[in-house]
């Protein structure tokens, strides 16, 4: 039987999401981006946890490069992007000296500090912690998994791109929860077709389909296709809320979509 964990920094956080692919580059640290505003303006607090070590992006995602990390009572005190903190950060690339420095490590050293952002960051009271992961089924994965199980995570929200090459890798990611035990929430399928920024008419640029398919075929929750707009690419590099200033995007649509149901399938928490 497994230990009961600690409840240390985690006590206050009612629900964790993982964020997974098997793939680079469809877009997961921008729908957990997207995924933590959208919920913020639905009322909720919710935390970022970077994972991905060698590609931190999260912070210039929301605009808080140059923010320190500092210590306080309770271990390490997350950047936190307002006064109210409905939103607060924990990257690697808060704790480097130069935003281009690389991050050479070896395994050992990187689930240390994966297992360290789970124990030592004083969140506080949170809704939703979002764990934006790297591509793969990495030790980082593990790490990750491991140091989490024990706060019984909601589940993963696994992230591709409609072309057969994306699907086929994160149909592999899909196998990695299943042998993890981590819960699929469900499928999103990223870059699906682009938004005409004059007539917001989507054009598939790649194929369609291919997330909502994969979904079908593993017996998992689809839960929406996000198409490209200039102005979330626009926003993610300036560090700006997409969710609050183009809510008459399509891709607006699709993102509060995705949220809404991950809102619906979160268990009510007594108070």
């Amino acid at each position: 039987m497994e230990a009961a964990a600690e409840p240390g920094n985690l006590a206050g956080i009612r629900h964790i999401i993982l964020v997974l692919s098997g793939k680079g580059g469809v877009g997961k640290s921008t729908i957990s981006t997207e995924l933590a505003l959208a919920l913020r303006h639905a009322g909720k607090k919710v935390g970022i946890l970077d994972v991905d070590l060698c590609g931190p992006s999260i912070p210039r995602m929301f605009g808080a490069q140059g923010k320190a990390v500092h210590q306080c009572d309770r271990g390490w005190a997350p950047v936190f992007l307002d006064r109210e903190q409905s939103i607060s950060l924990m990257s690697v690339g808060f704790l480097l000296e130069k935003p281009d420095e690389a991050v050479v490590w070896r395994g050992p050293k990187k689930n240390a500090l994966i297992k360290q952002f789970v124990s030592d960051v004083a969140w506080g009271e949170l809704d939703y912690l979002v764990v934006d992961t790297p591509p793969g089924t990495s030790d980082e994965h593990m790490a990750a998994i491991e140091a989490l199980r024990a706060y019984q995570p909601l589940g993963a929200l696994v992230v591709t791109t409609p072309q057969a090459v994306s699907v086929g890798d994160v149909r592999r990611e899909l196998t990695f929860c299943r042998k993890t035990g981590l819960r699929v929430m469900g499928v999103v399928e990223n870059m699906s077709g682009f938004t005409c920024p004059h007539c917001t008419e989507c054009t598939s640029v790649f194929s369609r389909g291919g997330g909502e398919e994969l979904a079908r075929l593993a017996g998992v929750p689809f839960l929406g296709s996000v198409p490209l707009d200039p102005e979330l690419m626009r926003s993610l590099e300036e560090g700006h809320d997409f969710i609050r200033e183009f809510p008459g995007s399509p891709t607006f649509t699709a993102l509060i979509s995705i949220a809404q149901k991950i809102l619906d399938a979160t268990p009510a928490c007594l108070p």
